[in-house]
């Protein structure tokens, strides 16, 4: 793993904390930015790489449990949360919506960095899989409309014949439009063709 391409926000009420983590983090090769309070980290620029965010459950405007809920809806990095204040069911609540590990202070290294790696991880394979969507989404657009009716059949498994009868259309333009789809969206094999539709969530029409 490349620890120079990755990012670290530390965000912690205490000074020394703060200066103790990234003092760590960076001998072990990450970059890492600092904040004091919930909403200087939420409004600061963000780097495009993979990342992640070492939170404490106390700040001193808001309860990082309720970051991490904030941080729920969109891309946002995934949280390790380091604490002095933890209990059970602040670990519970904080595991079950998706953070990668609850440690409490004082927390030993290579306990932190286990947990760090597998943040990174976690955020390189999601933005793998972001990538890979948006750019299916790019290539669906380029399908005409007809052809974006054809593709729901043809994933179904309809035959050229049955998907002509169900559009109105003659076999050898369902061909033609087969081909195109087959052609934009860069899918080798129906097979393929199949998992991208999947992907981009479009169902296919039941089968005759």
């Amino acid at each position: 793993m490349n620890q120079a391409a990755s990012f670290i926000f530390v965000v912690d009420d205490d000074s020394r904390v703060r200066e103790a983590l990234c003092s760590l983090l960076e001998s072990a090769g990450y970059r890492t930015a600092a904040f004091e309070s919930a909403a200087d980290f939420l409004e600061s620029d963000k780097p495009d790489c993979p990342s992640c965010v070492i939170l404490d459950l106390e700040l001193p405007d808001v309860n990082g449990l309720e970051v991490q809920q904030q941080l729920s809806d969109s891309d946002s990095p995934p949280i390790v949360f380091v604490t002095g204040h933890g209990d059970v069911s602040s670990s519970v609540r904080a595991m079950k919506s998706g953070a990668v590990e609850f440690l409490l202070k004082p927390v030993r290294k290579q306990e932190l960095l286990k947990a760090i790696t597998e943040a990174l991880e976690r955020d390189r394979h999601a933005r793998t899989s972001r990538m890979t969507t948006a750019e299916l989404r790019r290539r669906y657009s380029r399908l005409t409309p007809r052809e974006q009716e054809v593709l729901p059949l043809v994933v179904a498994g309809f035959a050229n014949k049955q998907t002509a009868a169900e559009l109105g259309n003659s076999t050898v333009t369902v061909a033609i439009q087969r081909g195109q789809i087959m052609h934009k969206m860069g899918a080798r094999s129906l097979a393929e063709l199949i998992r991208m539709a999947d992907s981009l969530g479009i169902a296919r029409r039941d089968y005759p």
